[in-house]
């Protein structure tokens, strides 16, 4: 069977070659029993594709059966896949068979596996890896030969770094993987799923066929679809009903899309629950740039001082004085500028452009240190008030807090 014919048997439309590749995979993999895990954003058609493989394959002629994961109460979950005794729990009043019972020599397709709780994962891994498996409430271990074919829209990756998702059992599900592009990588199949749906509306509801003029066929192509194929057949089933005028313009085409949804410029995620650690490294970095552009502007000093023999001159300009007096002023003390790495006497300033002679000892300052000289600054400036030297600082109170214990400043 072509890819053309699969297309015509399951409904599929579109030529995007990223969606040949999905069927071409499902079509390869039917014959087998790999098991599948299929991947794509919520809205993409993923479910089509374990139909696909179930019917090319061997097993066509058993069972087939869905099971939404996400649909299924956390406390029931196992009962309804693995089936259950009587009087195993309240409210078995008979014993039943769970879908990989009734399933035996067919397919089961587990849709957002994801969701399925880290206990029954561990039921399922052993289902995959012997096709084993005991009812609730019963001791009795009992076989099954079934297809498994999942599917997720969901990061599995970061599932498992969060501890929801086994590692294990990713692997033993992503022996095949498939990936469903997502609409906005199958642009040109985007006006030909409009039309579709548009002359199903127009039948179902009886009423004439919509219309779209080339402005509004280039913003439905240019949206970023985030519902993907669901939320264009919902848009497109609105306007088919709403609008009285059946040649859809772009201005009628924008009043139907989420305007937050139609933005595709990249942005900078910012979230009030950053940990801790991130905080605390915010006020290092401050620190240290702040540090490097004193630094840079007191390198030019320093050259400008070498090209006049270290004599000042007319030319010399003031602002760089003022800057050497601002370092002295921020550094504070003489024996704190000796602390924090400066060698340096104090001579009366006579004139404008008169500057103390400095010299820089190398000596490398821990990152600790410099923190604690920040944090300490930002009490003794607002007068002990936490709340504002947090601020000032950008970290939380707690984290200031725990500052304040961990370097005993009182």
């Amino acid at each position: 069977m072509t890819i053309q014919e699969i297309k015509n048997r399951f409904g599929i439309i579109g030529g995007s070659s990223l969606l040949d590749r999905a069927i071409d995979i499902a079509k390869q993999v039917s014959p087998t029993d790999l098991t599948v895990l299929i991947t794509g954003e919520s809205g993409t058609g993923k479910e089509v594709f374990p139909q696909i493989i179930h019917a090319l394959s061997a097993r066509k002629h058993g069972q087939y059966i869905a099971v939404n994961c996400g649909a299924i109460p956390e406390g029931t979950i196992d009962s309804e896949l693995f089936g259950h005794e009587k009087g195993s729990f309240t409210g078995a009043h008979e014993a039943r068979k769970g879908y990989f019972e009734v399933a035996n020599g067919g397919t089961i397709f587990l849709d957002e596996v994801a969701e399925m709780p880290i206990a029954t994962q561990a039921r399922l891994l052993r289902v995959l890896e012997s096709g084993e498996f005991i009812k609730v409430g019963s001791s009795k271990v009992l076989k099954t030969d079934v297809r498994v074919v999942a599917a997720t829209n969901v990061n599995i990756q970061q599932a498992i770094e969060k501890g929801k998702f086994r590692e294990d059992l990713f692997y033993r599900l992503n022996t095949v993987p498939i990936v469903v592009p997502p609409l906005r990588e199958r642009k040109q199949d985007i006006h030909l799923l409009f039309r579709k749906f548009a002359a199903d509306f127009s039948s179902k509801y009886r009423m004439p066929t919509i219309k779209l003029d080339p402005s509004a066929e280039q913003i439905l192509s240019n949206y970023y679809w985030q519902g993907n194929i669901r939320q264009l057949k919902n848009i497109t089933e609105q306007i088919s009903v709403i609008e009285k005028n059946r040649d859809i313009t772009a201005d009628i085409m924008i009043k139907y899309l989420p305007i937050h949804q139609t933005a595709q410029l990249p942005v900078l995620a910012s979230t009030s629950t950053a940990s801790n650690d991130f905080s605390e490294r915010d006020i290092l970095y401050k620190v240290l740039f702040d540090m490097k552009k004193e630094m840079m502007d007191l390198k030019k000093i320093v050259v400008d001082l070498i090209e006049n023999d270290n004599q000042l001159n007319q030319d010399f300009p003031p602002e760089n004085a003022q800057l050497i007096k601002k370092l002295f002023q921020d550094v504070g003390t003489p024996e704190t500028a000796i602390q924090l790495g400066y060698n340096t006497s104090m001579p009366n300033m006579n004139s404008q452009n008169q500057i103390p002679v400095m010299e820089m000892v190398e000596e490398t300052l821990s990152l600790h240190e410099i923190e604690e000289d920040m944090i300490k600054k930002a009490l003794t400036k607002h007068k002990g008030k936490r709340k504002n030297a947090a601020k000032e600082l950008g970290i939380s109170e707690r984290t200031l807090y725990r500052k304040i214990n961990e370097y005993g400043i009182k």
